[in-house]
């Protein structure tokens, strides 16, 4: 009696027990009523090649990576789709039947999906987007943005090495400020972005000035520990409209399950009660 094998998929990074994910995709596997699995793995940077070569031979189907992965993985995939290659880093990974590593970056995805569903109203052509930080997932917002027709990056970063940096990658719709004058953008936006981890748990406040908000401004910051940063309650008071950025966590994470576990989950309540748990 041939029974199917029961898929699995991890998550891998280092360190590695502070992720949601077991928890998200644990739930929709659950919720959903399929056999299979998703587990945490710690692996060094020197191991992370040969775990990532042995893990097809053992069942998995994929894997999401994590810090400090997503750039070094590059290397070691056999097809990179044209959206990882423009973010610089992978965060998705497909093991496929004819043997290939696919590499995919699913986070601009889930920022999009996050702040449209939070923001409804929202018009990518409404006016510029100003955005905090030039990491990597700074990368993946401006990607998305600028692919969804949003007609101008203002971009700062505390070191504006790094901000012009992406300036080179992206082009003329972005423009450089330094991060004294970061405040300066707020008069123009319609968006407003913080991809740093400044106001995060244990991490120094966001000390940029708010007081170029206005009402109706979108504001979102990829923070969610806490859920409500101090910049989304500034901007609350404001009259903003403001998406805490949980839901990018969650919506980043359902091309990668339906690639694998064969099933589109929902991003719902209780997907985000999951995750806080």
């Amino acid at each position: 009696m041939n029974l199917p094998k029961i898929p699995l998929a991890a998550v891998i990074g280092s360190p590695i027990a502070h992720s949601k994910s077991p928890q998200i995709h644990g739930h929709w596997l659950r919720s959903l009523g399929i056999q299979g699995a998703y587990v945490p793995m710690d692996v060094a940077s020197e191991d992370l090649a040969q775990v990532i070569g042995t893990l097809p031979k053992m069942g998995f189907v994929g894997a999401n990576i994590t810090i400090p992965h997503k750039e070094t993985v590059m290397d070691i995939v056999d097809i990179i789709t044209d959206r990882a290659t423009l973010i610089g880093a992978i965060n998705t990974l497909i093991f496929r039947a004819d043997g290939k590593i696919l590499g995919d970056n699913t986070d601009g995805y889930g920022f999009l999906e996050n702040l449209r569903s939070g923001a409804p109203d929202w018009n990518p052509k409404a006016g510029p987007a100003a955005i905090l930080g030039a990491g990597g997932a700074s990368r993946a917002v401006i990607a998305s943005l600028l692919d969804a027709g949003v007609p101008e990056i203002m971009l700062s970063n505390r070191t504006r090495v790094r901000a012009d940096k992406l300036k080179s990658v992206f082009g003329s719709r972005v423009t450089v400020y330094d991060w004294v004058q970061a405040g300066n953008m707020l008069d123009y936006a319609a968006l407003l972005v913080n991809t740093t981890s400044l106001g995060m748990v244990g991490k120094p406040d966001l000390r940029v000035p708010l007081d170029g908000l206005r009402p109706g401004t979108v504001v979102t910051d990829l923070v969610y520990a806490p859920l409500k940063t101090k910049m989304l309650q500034t901007a609350d008071e404001m009259g903003c409209i403001t998406v805490d950025g949980l839901g990018m966590l969650l919506h980043q994470a359902v091309p990668g399950f339906e690639r694998w576990f064969g099933t589109r989950p929902p991003v719902d309540r209780a997907t985000r009660a999951a995750a806080l748990r």
